[in-house]
């Protein structure tokens, strides 16, 4: 069991690779977007902070019953990545990071364009993630998911 956090900016690649490394694992995949969204079609105007709070107590319950998880999320500051911390020392389970990147500025541009990338958009701040992770280009990597999945297996 382990609690994988999938990080970056808007359009890297996150969701595409969450979902395909949770199908390979397996894991329950957890995306702070599906909650964003949900909350604002309820007319809560700025989800920002609760999303990520809704996808921590959802992620509590699945590694309580002894399933990995992956948070699919964008964890832009040392706020919200706190929480994930957090939850794997009270749970006593590890915590792998997988930062998303896409080297190609261009191909980030098309696609952001095409418009799959995120309920809230941009973030107002990304800080850089320090500490143990591995990093994964999309725009590079011919196919990602075995080295990811063996990184994630405890």
């Amino acid at each position: 069991m382990v609690l994988a956090v999938f990080a970056g900016l808007p359009g890297v690649g996150k969701t595409t690779l969450a979902q395909q490394v949770g199908a390979a694992l397996p894991a329950v995949v957890l995306a702070v977007d599906t909650v964003d969204s949900a909350l604002r079609t309820y007319d809560v105007r700025d989800p920002g902070l609760a999303a990520y709070g809704v996808v921590a107590a959802l992620a509590e319950t699945q590694l309580t019953l002894g399933h990995s998880v992956i948070i699919d999320a964008v964890n832009p500051v040392r706020a919200v990545r706190q929480l994930w911390t957090d939850l794997a020392e009270r749970l006593d389970v590890p915590l792998r990071v997988v930062e998303v990147v896409c080297g190609d500025d261009e191909e980030l541009r098309r696609r952001l364009e095409a418009g799959g990338a995120g309920a809230a958009g941009q973030p107002a701040a990304y800080e850089p993630y320090l500490g143990p992770r591995v990093v994964v280009d999309t725009h590079l990597a011919k196919d990602p998911v075995p080295p990811v999945v063996n990184y994630l297996r405890p």
